[in-house]
């Protein structure tokens, strides 16, 4: 009766996925396979190209470089916050968050005055003299970094919170008084402790990064396309539905393959209940 139960409560949702998610994914990604002269000759002829190579790898760069400035900026931040007391922790959260609570495009648009030619920050720097023209920060992978990390930062700040304030202040003390200073009790307790909740927040970093379409079209430009943006122009402009289904499935495959990756660090770095 139970395990009938169960089904009967799984079951719209999985209808759902099923209707709005799966079928049309097969849909689009099936002709893929048999398109050219033999089975996957597209994502061969994907991997061939030189152009499209530079701009996968680049997406993934800019994927690997985000994520890990959001795991440097925060986990300390995360861990700040779950320290504080209840009324600071909530402002604290809500000021993290703020930034998402606005429009991406606006946010792409407040990084275009940021680091444009005229931004603010050339206007700085020359009149610092620091230097002697506006520098290029704009349409740069840079400029998609910054405008990528801006967005997903409040992620991996929220993500790594909610696990660290269910972590027990005793702990920190217990390793001090065992002769570990404050870093090194850290990395030894708080941050195997931290690991689902960076990991998740680390997966949602990276394949938010890896899909993103506004803020890369907006600070990286025509010149700076990534895998998203190609999608984009290559159903949209070029009517090439195909070959977006080919990036697409790259896509789909690289986000798995870096969920199963991150699970196997996180693994190999926890060891607790390892006998020594």
């Amino acid at each position: 009766m139970k395990k009938s139960s169960t089904w009967i409560m799984l079951a719209p949702g999985l209808i759902i996925l099923l209707v709005c998610l799966a079928m049309p994914l097969l849909k689009v990604l099936v002709p893929t396979f048999t398109i050219g002269d033999y089975p996957f000759s597209a994502y061969v002829q994907f991997f061939q190209d030189e152009y499209y190579l530079k701009i996968f790898f680049r997406t993934v760069r800019i994927a690997v470089i985000t994520t890990a400035v959001c795991m440097l900026g925060g986990i300390p931040t995360a861990y700040f916050i779950s320290r504080c007391s209840k009324k600071w922790r909530g402002l604290l959260l809500a000021a993290s968050i703020f930034p998402m609570m606005t429009n991406s495009v606006i946010r792409s648009f407040a990084w275009i005055n940021i680091l444009g030619s005229n931004g603010i920050v050339n206007k700085l720097l020359m009149a610092l003299n620091v230097v002697e023209k506006p520098m290029k920060l704009l349409y740069t992978d840079f400029a998609i970094i910054i405008g990528s990390v801006y967005l997903f930062l409040p992620l991996m700040i929220v993500t790594v919170t909610g696990v660290m304030e269910n972590i027990d202040d005793d702990m920190m003390e217990a390793a001090q008084s065992l002769g570990a200073n404050r870093l090194l009790a850290f990395m030894k307790v708080i941050f195997p402790m931290s690991l689902p909740g960076i990991i998740v927040g680390g997966i949602l970093v990276f394949t938010g990064t890896l899909t993103a379409y506004t803020t890369p079209q907006l600070l990286g430009g025509n010149s700076n396309m990534v895998l998203a943006t190609l999608i984009y122009q290559r159903a949209m402009s070029v009517g090439d539905w195909n070959g977006a289904s080919v990036v697409a499935l790259i896509m789909i495959i690289v986000t798995l393959v870096v969920i199963k990756g991150f699970n196997a660090l996180a693994a190999k770095l926890d060891k607790r209940g390892e006998k020594g």
